[in-house]
């Protein structure tokens, strides 16, 4: 494909999207308003806690209230939101209502750019004057070779946001995309994203219905799915998300939860030391006492039962300890992923 190059394969033509441009720093901050969606689309990834259910994810942090939003922005220092589904338009209030939020707190220049399947002219001037910064549409497949005849001139109208189309890469559409393309282009839009299609726990199912399978065994992307047009204004794959945008982003954040006795690895993950047991106040004041382990290289995290220690101070102590002892290593992200952990020491087990 004709453009210039980006990291794990990704390419575009003329100009990058100013969401991309973000999150291919890690700086966006990807903000899931509900799961709902009336279009049902079979290539839809969406996990089975998202899909179909009226919940809202700030990243991996399912939300209560809109401070939770803010925080999780804060955490990732995000410069801008990418707002998504589900379809954000099946919540439109709750959507607009999010918007005015973040360009109130982080200022016009946070940038916010929205994902939908719905196309409403009325609500799109609603979410231009509510401040959105960038919309892209996803028309459905049936859609893609009779644009023209859809009627959809009207509704990409518009004064100060971009519009653009985003839509996933089907290898047995190519002809179809190769129009939707073409018509994007005729008509000026600003932008056109195809990304790689991907394998996941909800749609892998229906993606070997349809004869797709997996392009190796360490990939999710879909076989046939790259891309090699001349036409497209982007083209994202698979890894690009997970070796770029997710690792920069976790990156960001690692760098605002670190406590000091986290050691942050190249991959933005934390190793932790950490010591079980069911009494840990007692556990803390022993490390104290007996090991001399400064106060703030130690703490108490009741939530996951255990006491987190410095991990350079843990390995030269585990094999005097009493307790089960490892070193952890897991993801900075508000569901705390853990990646894997090395037995340092075991308790003695009684008898």
């Amino acid at each position: 494909m004709t453009g210039k190059s980006m990291e794990a394969g990704s390419r575009y033509t003329g100009k990058l999207p100013r969401g991309c441009a973000l999150c291919r720093k890690g700086a966006k901050m990807v903000l899931l308003v509900t799961g709902k969606c009336g279009t049902a689309c079979f290539y839809c990834p969406l996990s089975r806690k998202k899909r179909g259910r009226d919940v809202v994810y700030a990243n991996e942090l399912r939300v209560k209230d809109e401070e939770e939003v803010l925080t999780e922005a804060r955490l990732i220092d995000a410069e801008g939101t990418g707002i998504t589904g589900g379809d954000p338009l099946v919540v439109l209030d709750r959507t607009l209502r999010l918007i005015r939020l973040l360009k109130r707190e982080f200022g016009r220049d946070h940038h916010v750019h929205l994902y939908t399947s719905t196309v409403d002219p009325v609500a799109f001037r609603r979410l231009e004057r509510a401040g959105l910064d960038e919309l892209r549409i996803h028309p459905g497949i049936s859609k893609w070779k009779r644009m023209e005849k859809a009627n959809y001139n009207g509704a990409f109208t518009r004064k100060s946001m971009a519009v653009g189309l985003e839509v996933p890469s089907i290898p047995y559409l190519r002809d179809d995309l190769v129009s939707l393309v073409t018509y994007a282009d005729r008509i000026g839009l600003d932008f056109v994203n195809l990304n790689e299609l991907e394998f996941s726990e909800t749609n892998w199912r229906r993606l070997r219905a349809r004869g797709l399978e997996p392009k190796d065994d360490v990939s999710s992307a879909a076989k046939g799915s790259e891309l090699d047009l001349s036409t497209p204004r982007h083209y994202c794959s698979s890894s690009f998300k997970d070796r770029v945008q997710l690792r920069k982003r976790i990156m960001r954040r690692a760098r605002n939860v670190a406590r000091p006795g986290d050691v942050i690895t190249e991959d933005g993950t934390l190793l932790k030391g950490i010591v079980e047991g069911r009494n840990r106040e007692r556990i803390r004041e022993a490390l104290s006492k007996d090991f001399h382990v400064p106060d703030d290289l130690m703490f108490v995290d009741e939530e996951k039962r255990r006491v987190e220690i410095a991990p350079w101070i843990l390995e030269e102590i585990a094999a005097s300890l009493t307790y089960d002892a490892f070193i952890v290593e897991e993801y900075p992200t508000a569901d705390r992923l853990e990646v894997e952990r090395e037995r340092l020491s075991t308790r003695p087990r009684r008898r």
